[in-house]
């Protein structure tokens, strides 16, 4: 047990020095009206986002939600593939995943309600995005899938919650590149300017998107 708790503080230690790595920069400033909202919903440990469907059909882009097609909204977390879809996670295959570089893997979860029903108001962070921004989130959003040669992915195991699969993602999963490093990516690349600095958990990377407004909602300056 001595043992165990020594590598958890040695862990802690070294995310808290390092943080969860670079992030991309900011997109180029678009002006328009908002015209949709993208949430980051906070589930325990892990964050995700979620994006009105009818806003990811009309890009045309990431054709795996055609397995969704009741859904109002779709939510989209990132993790490590042997981990994240496990149906009982184990200390030894956490720390597998922190301290060698994985390969990972997309969770897709089709919404019948607001992410606000789903997982309650206080886990619900909400972002008004204009038209240029949000297509430049759902093209980044896209390119984490691992379409080896195009065409729509099938799922390669079911999900966590009713109505939701996984499917084959690009990028390594490791201390430094963690499934909240990539919802701050995904943010960035819709304009949010937050840093993955000092962010350890979810809840704070939430407590640094509520910084911004003192709010549960975020307008962006474009």
């Amino acid at each position: 047990m001595r043992g165990v708790v020594a590598n958890l503080a040695w862990l802690f230690l070294v995310v808290l020095v390092s943080g969860c790595g670079s992030l991309p920069p900011l997109p180029p400033k678009a002006f328009g009206p908002n015209v949709a909202s993208v949430s980051v919903i906070r589930d325990s440990w892990h964050t995700a986002i979620v994006v009105p469907r009818k806003e990811l059909v009309e890009t045309g882009l990431i054709p795996e939600i055609d397995d969704f097609p009741l859904a109002r909204f779709i939510e989209f977390g990132w993790g490590d593939r042997a981990y994240y879809p496990a149906p009982d996670k184990t200390l030894r295959m956490a720390l597998h995943a922190a301290l060698r570089k994985t390969s990972a893997i997309i969770h897709i979860s089709g919404l019948a309600r607001s992410p606000e029903s789903v997982y309650g108001d206080a886990n619900v962070i909400s972002i008004a995005m204009n038209r240029p921004t949000l297509q430049h989130m759902i093209s980044f959003l896209d390119h984490y899938f691992d379409r080896e040669e195009g065409g729509r992915l099938h799922p390669v195991a079911p999900g966590l919650h009713p109505n939701s699969h996984f499917y084959l993602a690009r990028g390594e999963f490791h201390l430094f590149n963690t499934c909240n490093t990539w919802t701050a990516r995904m943010l960035r690349a819709g304009g949010v300017n937050l840093s993955t600095a000092g962010v350890i958990t979810s809840g704070q990377l939430m407590s640094q998107l509520r910084a911004k407004t003192g709010s549960s909602s975020i307008q962006i300056d474009n």
